[in-house]
This record gives structure tokens, sequence and C-alpha cells, in this order.
């Protein structure tokens, strides 16, 4: 019988630092000296790496002017990036801290917290506090692992229960070099799969269990193929 898949992902592009969609983020930090200035600067190379403790990695090159700044400091902070900051967050990007204060240029402002070295982008609609426990070169890019001492949101992400609601941040994803805005209404949830249906249209709505039904006969249709 013909494998209608045998031509499925049959073009090569070679090694190259494809994962995509990763999240966009803005790191904040800043220099030890007494009148340093704050720097922003755009990653798209970071994620989460452990639980308990909670640790996240961001990858920056050795010649940006961030970099001496997060090693010199040892902190930093990982600010989401929202539909509305996207442009702002591009400019970061494309432009040095040693030039110019991207702070001042982009409107954005820097806010401190409990005494942390660097400062979080007040119009983010969450950040994360994180300190360097340790710098590995790779190449191109050094990796900085860094554990989370705290995480600020937005009251406004917040529900009159107290949960928070992430779906309320508007929140930007990069994928091979374009910022893409993420739907407000998820097309699942960790465990979907196997949920019970008033679990599901609690959490996604009374169409919720008609979607599942539909995915599920080209589902076991793929599975009796690689069967």
């Amino acid at each position: 019988m013909k494998n209608p898949l045998k031509d499925s992902l049959s073009v090569s592009l070679g090694a190259a630092a494809m994962l995509a969609p990763v999240p966009a983020v803005l790191l904040s930090c800043k220099g030890t000296e007494e009148n340093a200035k704050p720097n922003l600067i755009t990653i798209a190379w970071t994620g989460t790496v452990c639980s308990h403790p909670p640790m996240v990695s961001v990858s920056i090159r050795p010649d940006r002017f961030s970099h001496a700044l997060v090693e010199k400091s040892g902190c930093f902070c990982l600010n989401l990036v929202s539909w509305e900051m996207c442009r702002a967050a591009d400019f970061c990007g494309v432009r040095s801290g040693r030039e110019m204060d991207k702070f001042l240029e982009t409107g954005l402002h820097p806010l401190y917290f409990n005494g942390f070295p660097a400062p979080v982008v007040a119009e983010a609609p969450a950040a994360l506090l994180c300190r360097v426990k340790q710098r590995i070169p790779l190449g191109s890019h050094d990796l900085f692992l860094a554990e989370i001492e705290d995480v600020r949101v937005s009251p406004a992400l917040m529900d009159e229960e107290g949960k928070l609601q992430i779906s309320r941040a508007n929140l930007v994803a990069y994928a091979h070099g374009e910022y893409y805005p993420l739907r407000n209404h998820p097309v699942g949830f960790f465990g979907y799969s196997v949920a019970r249906e008033d679990v599901l249209e609690k959490r996604m709505g009374k169409s919720a269990g008609k979607e599942r039904q539909e995915q599920k006969p080209k589902e076991n249709k793929e599975r009796r193929r690689r069967g």
C-alpha cells in the first residue's frame, strides 16, 4: 500500500536554530557603577530549564552591551512582551545601549522592587526577576543560567478570584524573525486530550468537546497508519 506520508518533512534545511515559536522577551539589566543607567535588550534564545528551583536560561552574544552588564551584576529581569510593547521591544533589539538610553528612547519606564539591582519594565504585563548562577560559553552566544527570585504581574491579569489569567496579557511569540500575536482563546490546555467533558466546557467553552471530537478521527487514522 502506498505510504501517504513518504514525502513528509522531505526538505532538509541543514543544521539551524529552527525551534519555533519562542517567547518574545525584553531583558532589562543595569551596570554596577554608581551612576549606571539601566538597559534593555531583546532575547531570542531563552526558556525555562527547571521547576524546583524555578530557573531560566538566556543566551547573549559576548559583544552585546548587555552581556557585560549581566555578567558583572549577576542579575537581570525578563519582561514578557505584549502586543502594545512589540514595537518598542523590537527597537531595543536593533539599537545598542552603548549609543543611547533605550528606556528614554522608547518611553518605557524602569521599576525597581525590594532592592533587586535590575529593574523591570513598568509597561510589561509580567516580569521575572532572575539571579545568575552560571555562565556557559557555547559559541556565538554565552548561556546564563539563572534562578527566578520573584515574578511580578500586572493587576489587570488577575481575576476576581485572585487567579492569574495570562490570556489578558496579549503576549507575542517570535518565529523565524517575525512576531506573532497569541490568540486570546487557547486551542487546548495541559491534559485536555483526556479531560472529562464537563472540565472541557468549564475551561474552554461549550464548543471544546465538539472540537476535540473533530480531532479524534484524524488522530486515530494516523495511529492506524503508523501501526
